[in-house]
Protein backbone atom coordinates (compact mmCIF):
# COMPACT_ATOMS: atom_id res chain seq x y z
CA UNK A 1 0.00 0.00 0.00
CA UNK A 2 2.76 2.11 0.46
CA UNK A 3 5.47 3.43 -1.18
CA UNK A 4 9.34 3.09 0.41
CA UNK A 5 9.67 6.63 -0.01
CA UNK A 6 6.34 7.59 1.32
CA UNK A 7 6.87 5.02 4.51
CA UNK A 8 10.81 6.84 4.59
CA UNK A 9 8.73 10.50 4.99
CA UNK A 10 7.57 10.20 8.06
CA UNK A 11 9.66 9.92 11.55
CA UNK A 12 8.84 6.50 12.89
CA UNK A 13 8.56 6.01 16.10
CA UNK A 14 8.60 2.43 16.66
CA UNK A 15 5.59 2.58 19.05
CA UNK A 16 3.40 -0.02 20.28
CA UNK A 17 -0.20 0.48 20.41
CA UNK A 18 -0.10 -0.18 24.52
CA UNK A 19 2.57 2.95 24.73
CA UNK A 20 -0.74 5.24 23.42
CA UNK A 21 -3.57 3.09 24.62
CA UNK A 22 -5.17 5.02 27.41
CA UNK A 23 -3.93 7.81 27.60
CA UNK A 24 -7.15 10.57 27.68
CA UNK A 25 -5.13 13.62 27.54
CA UNK A 26 -3.84 15.07 24.45
CA UNK A 27 -1.24 17.09 22.28
CA UNK A 28 1.66 15.81 19.99
CA UNK A 29 -0.27 13.93 17.69
CA UNK A 30 0.76 9.39 16.86
CA UNK A 31 -0.75 8.70 13.36
CA UNK A 32 -1.58 5.38 12.61
CA UNK A 33 -1.96 3.46 9.17
CA UNK A 34 -2.25 0.40 7.37
CA UNK A 35 1.13 -0.68 6.59
CA UNK A 36 2.33 -3.84 4.58
CA UNK A 37 1.15 -7.08 5.55
CA UNK A 38 -1.39 -5.06 7.50
CA UNK A 39 1.25 -4.92 10.24
CA UNK A 40 0.16 -0.86 11.80
CA UNK A 41 2.45 2.06 10.90
CA UNK A 42 3.43 4.29 13.25
CA UNK A 43 4.42 8.06 12.83
CA UNK A 44 4.61 11.41 14.45
CA UNK A 45 4.09 13.09 10.77
CA UNK A 46 1.45 12.96 8.65
CA UNK A 47 2.19 11.12 5.15
CA UNK A 48 1.36 13.31 2.14
CA UNK A 49 -1.63 11.91 0.33
CA UNK A 50 -2.50 8.90 2.82
CA UNK A 51 -5.16 9.38 5.24
CA UNK A 52 -4.65 8.02 8.60
CA UNK A 53 -7.04 5.25 10.44
CA UNK A 54 -6.36 6.54 13.45
CA UNK A 55 -5.33 9.36 15.41
CA UNK A 56 -3.84 9.40 19.39
CA UNK A 57 -2.44 12.14 21.10
CA UNK A 58 0.20 12.20 24.20
CA UNK A 59 0.89 14.88 26.65
CA UNK A 60 -2.21 17.25 26.70
CA UNK A 61 -1.64 20.95 25.46
CA UNK A 62 -2.91 23.99 27.40
CA UNK A 63 -5.77 26.55 26.32
CA UNK A 64 -3.40 29.44 25.99
CA UNK A 65 0.28 28.90 24.23
CA UNK A 66 1.71 32.18 26.93
CA UNK A 67 -0.28 34.43 29.08
CA UNK A 68 -0.13 37.66 26.38
CA UNK A 69 -0.97 39.84 29.19
CA UNK A 70 0.58 42.75 31.65
CA UNK A 71 1.49 41.98 34.90
CA UNK A 72 -1.44 44.16 36.46
CA UNK A 73 -3.83 42.52 34.24
CA UNK A 74 -2.47 39.27 35.63
CA UNK A 75 -2.46 40.60 39.05
CA UNK A 76 -6.62 41.88 38.31
CA UNK A 77 -7.39 38.27 37.01
CA UNK A 78 -5.76 35.94 39.64
CA UNK A 79 -6.89 38.59 42.78
CA UNK A 80 -10.54 36.97 41.61
CA UNK A 81 -9.47 33.12 43.11
CA UNK A 82 -6.66 34.20 45.63
CA UNK A 83 -8.97 33.11 48.40
CA UNK A 84 -10.16 29.99 46.96
CA UNK A 85 -7.14 29.39 46.05
CA UNK A 86 -5.68 29.87 49.13
CA UNK A 87 -8.63 27.69 50.90
CA UNK A 88 -8.32 24.81 48.61
CA UNK A 89 -4.06 25.05 48.98
CA UNK A 90 -4.81 24.67 53.05
CA UNK A 91 -7.40 21.51 52.37
CA UNK A 92 -5.39 19.42 50.03
CA UNK A 93 -1.92 20.80 51.27
CA UNK A 94 -0.51 21.55 48.04
CA UNK A 95 1.48 25.05 47.62
CA UNK A 96 -0.30 28.26 46.56
CA UNK A 97 2.78 29.00 43.98
CA UNK A 98 2.22 25.89 42.58
CA UNK A 99 -1.81 26.19 42.30
CA UNK A 100 -1.08 29.45 41.31
CA UNK A 101 1.27 28.33 38.48
CA UNK A 102 -1.04 25.91 36.79
CA UNK A 103 -3.95 28.36 36.52
CA UNK A 104 -1.32 30.69 34.78
CA UNK A 105 -0.06 27.96 32.51
CA UNK A 106 -3.20 26.59 31.46
CA UNK A 107 -5.36 29.64 31.13
CA UNK A 108 -3.87 32.44 32.17
CA UNK A 109 -7.04 32.53 35.09
CA UNK A 110 -9.58 32.75 32.33
CA UNK A 111 -12.28 30.46 33.31
CA UNK A 112 -13.58 30.30 30.37
CA UNK A 113 -10.52 28.54 28.57
CA UNK A 114 -11.13 25.94 26.19
CA UNK A 115 -8.21 23.90 24.79
CA UNK A 116 -8.27 22.87 21.74
CA UNK A 117 -8.39 19.12 22.83
CA UNK A 118 -11.83 20.12 25.52
CA UNK A 119 -9.90 20.88 28.37
CA UNK A 120 -11.70 23.26 30.60
CA UNK A 121 -11.98 26.39 32.82
CA UNK A 122 -9.07 27.65 34.60
CA UNK A 123 -7.08 24.45 35.69
CA UNK A 124 -8.03 22.89 32.30
CA UNK A 125 -10.28 19.95 33.48
CA UNK A 126 -10.48 17.09 31.11
CA UNK A 127 -14.32 16.17 30.96
CA UNK A 128 -13.58 12.57 32.20
CA UNK A 129 -11.04 13.98 35.01
CA UNK A 130 -13.49 16.26 35.79
CA UNK A 131 -16.25 13.43 36.02
CA UNK A 132 -13.94 11.49 38.40
CA UNK A 133 -13.65 14.20 40.47
CA UNK A 134 -16.74 15.25 41.24
CA UNK A 135 -16.58 18.24 39.35
CA UNK A 136 -20.28 19.19 37.34
CA UNK A 137 -19.08 22.87 36.14
CA UNK A 138 -15.60 22.89 35.11
CA UNK A 139 -16.55 26.74 34.14
CA UNK A 140 -17.53 27.27 37.64
CA UNK A 141 -14.26 29.00 39.16
CA UNK A 142 -14.51 27.18 42.25
CA UNK A 143 -15.27 23.44 41.39
CA UNK A 144 -12.88 23.80 39.28
CA UNK A 145 -9.87 24.91 41.49
CA UNK A 146 -11.27 22.67 43.88
CA UNK A 147 -11.16 19.57 41.26
CA UNK A 148 -7.75 21.18 40.19
CA UNK A 149 -5.98 20.76 43.31
CA UNK A 150 -7.55 17.66 44.76
CA UNK A 151 -6.38 16.09 41.54
CA UNK A 152 -2.62 17.38 42.23
CA UNK A 153 -2.92 16.26 45.76
CA UNK A 154 -3.73 12.71 44.60
CA UNK A 155 -0.29 13.04 42.31
CA UNK A 156 1.95 14.21 44.43
CA UNK A 157 0.84 11.21 47.20
CA UNK A 158 1.40 8.81 44.02
CA UNK A 159 4.58 9.77 42.75
CA UNK A 160 6.27 10.64 46.29
CA UNK A 161 5.53 14.23 46.73
CA UNK A 162 7.53 15.42 43.35
CA UNK A 163 6.42 17.98 41.80
CA UNK A 164 7.62 17.71 38.42
CA UNK A 165 6.65 14.02 38.18
CA UNK A 166 2.87 15.23 39.78
CA UNK A 167 2.93 18.02 36.59
CA UNK A 168 4.13 16.10 34.20
CA UNK A 169 1.06 13.44 35.27
CA UNK A 170 -1.44 16.37 35.21
CA UNK A 171 -0.34 17.29 31.56
CA UNK A 172 0.31 13.71 30.24
CA UNK A 173 -1.84 11.27 32.78
CA UNK A 174 -0.21 9.70 35.73
CA UNK A 175 0.19 5.86 33.35
CA UNK A 176 2.68 7.46 31.19
CA UNK A 177 5.21 8.98 34.00
CA UNK A 178 4.27 5.26 35.67
CA UNK A 179 5.17 3.56 32.19
CA UNK A 180 8.46 5.71 31.74
CA UNK A 181 9.24 5.60 35.91
CA UNK A 182 10.23 9.95 34.92
CA UNK A 183 8.99 13.09 32.95
CA UNK A 184 7.66 11.27 29.54
CA UNK A 185 9.88 12.59 26.63
CA UNK A 186 6.73 13.98 24.95
CA UNK A 187 7.58 17.54 24.15
CA UNK A 188 4.59 19.55 25.36
CA UNK A 189 4.81 17.51 28.54
CA UNK A 190 8.28 18.68 29.00
CA UNK A 191 8.04 21.97 28.10
CA UNK A 192 4.96 21.96 30.29
CA UNK A 193 7.10 20.79 33.39
CA UNK A 194 9.39 23.60 32.95
CA UNK A 195 6.98 26.31 32.42
CA UNK A 196 4.97 25.54 35.63
CA UNK A 197 7.94 25.23 37.85
CA UNK A 198 9.35 28.42 36.45
CA UNK A 199 5.88 30.36 37.04
CA UNK A 200 6.02 28.66 40.13
CA UNK A 201 9.49 29.80 41.60
CA UNK A 202 9.02 33.48 40.52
Amino acid sequence: MFSKRAMQHGKFLGLALTIVAGMSHAGDKVYQYHGHDGVPLFTDQRLPHVSPIKITYYGRPTAVGSCNLNSNRIQKRMHRYTSHIEAMADRYEVPVTLIKAVIAAESCFNPKAVSRVGAQGLMQLMPNTAKMLGVTDSFDPKQNIRGGVSYLRMLLDRFDQDEELALAAYNAGPQAVKKYGRIPPFKETQRYVKKVMRLAQS
